[in-house]
């Protein structure tokens, strides 16, 4: 049985207690199927021992568990339940990403086979080797259980690997845990090549339980009404506002600068950083050569970002303009 704290249920009802968020029974029973998986991957977990307890487990854990697939429209609180079971989860080894980013690593694994696989058959002459199968083993062996946010195939790079190497992630028995705006059967809907995506749809729905979040509201629209979101005109008052919210919601008057990894040897600059909180200027955000990737990075990186100096975007910033569209998508996707 699961300790009250480690229960997903006990935590969603906090957050209700404590006011940030309203009562939900869609989000609630969510919470319940949460539960019910994190309490299968723990007798695995203990079966895994070579303890008395272990063998009592085993017989149990021989089951495969199934993983979850929750979907449902926008601001349901899919990502906000999925983050609270990912705190609790049973399995040591467990990763939380988004799902774009999981796949760019994907890419990069076995773009770094494939490289490694030509230069071994230049000196020999052995054949290339497929690189979905050891990219896949090396996952397994890192995380057993892969809770991904915004699941959603628009690349056919992507909708092209993705049956074979989640197959193989599934063999290797792996528990996946994804969220989605999108049904699993709609995923890659009107996609190029679509017929040779399907067998990936198929492969999921043997190893996750498909679960519609739905409800009336938006919960992200719902704002907190402590602070403004924007403030304007630009100027001494307006960068003393964004002083006083910095300080309200970290306490310090001064963030520390930080760097986020970004990939290769990339890094993505922050100036101040303080409790969860970024404060940028725009033009470190869209005036630099930052995509939708970074922006991504961010909004993992920190719950809240304060932006100074967003100028009137006219024509001569296209691409500051365009860059800034791209953050807010991303930020409130």
């Amino acid at each position: 049985m699961l300790a009250g704290a480690d229960r997903v249920t006990t935590r969603y009802r906090a957050l209700v207690d404590a006011g940030e968020i309203g009562a939900d029974p869609g989000q609630f029973g969510l919470a319940g199927k949460l539960d019910q998986l994190n309490e299968k991957l723990g007798e695995r977990r203990l079966a895994a021992k070579g303890s008395a307890l272990g063998r009592f487990f085993a017989a149990r854990a021989a089951v495969p568990v199934k993983g979850l697939y929750i979907h449902g429209a926008v601001g349901r609180g899919k990502t906000l339940l999925m983050d609270q079971f990912f705190a609790v989860a049973a399995p040591r080894r467990r990763r939380r990403a988004h799902f774009h980013e999981f796949m760019a690593e994907v890419h990069e694994r076995i773009h770094a086979l494939r490289a490694a696989a030509r230069n071994g058959a230049a000196r020999n002459g052995a054949k290339s080797v497929d690189p979905i199968a050891p990219v896949a083993a090396a996952i397994a062996r890192e995380t057993r259980l892969l809770c991904l946010d915004e699941l959603a195939v628009e690349d056919i790079a992507d909708a092209m690997i993705l049956s074979r190497l989640f197959g193989k992630l599934f063999e290797a028995g792996l528990v996946l845990v994804a969220t989605s705006n999108t049904a699993p059967d709609a995923l890659y809907h009107d996609g190029l090549n679509r017929s040779l995506f399907l067998p990936f749809v198929a492969v999921l729905k043997r190893h996750v339980d498909v679960v519609e979040l739905d409800g009336p509201a938006d919960y992200r629209l719902e704002k907190p009404g402590r602070a403004p979101v924007y403030v304007t005109p630009l100027g001494r008052v307006a960068t003393a506002a964004l002083d006083r919210i910095f300080l309200d919601l970290t306490g310090i008057a001064r963030g520390r600068p930080e760097a986020l990894p970004a990939g290769g040897r990339r890094e993505i600059r922050v100036p101040q950083a303080a409790k969860g909180v970024a404060r940028f200027a725009f033009a470190d955000l869209c005036e630099a050569p930052l995509g939708a990737s970074d922006y991504g990075r961010i909004a993992r990186a920190f719950h809240t970002v304060v932006i100074d100096d967003i100028p009137v975007l006219a024509d001569d910033r296209r691409n500051a303009a365009r860059r800034l569209i791209n953050l807010v998508d991303t930020f409130y996707d």
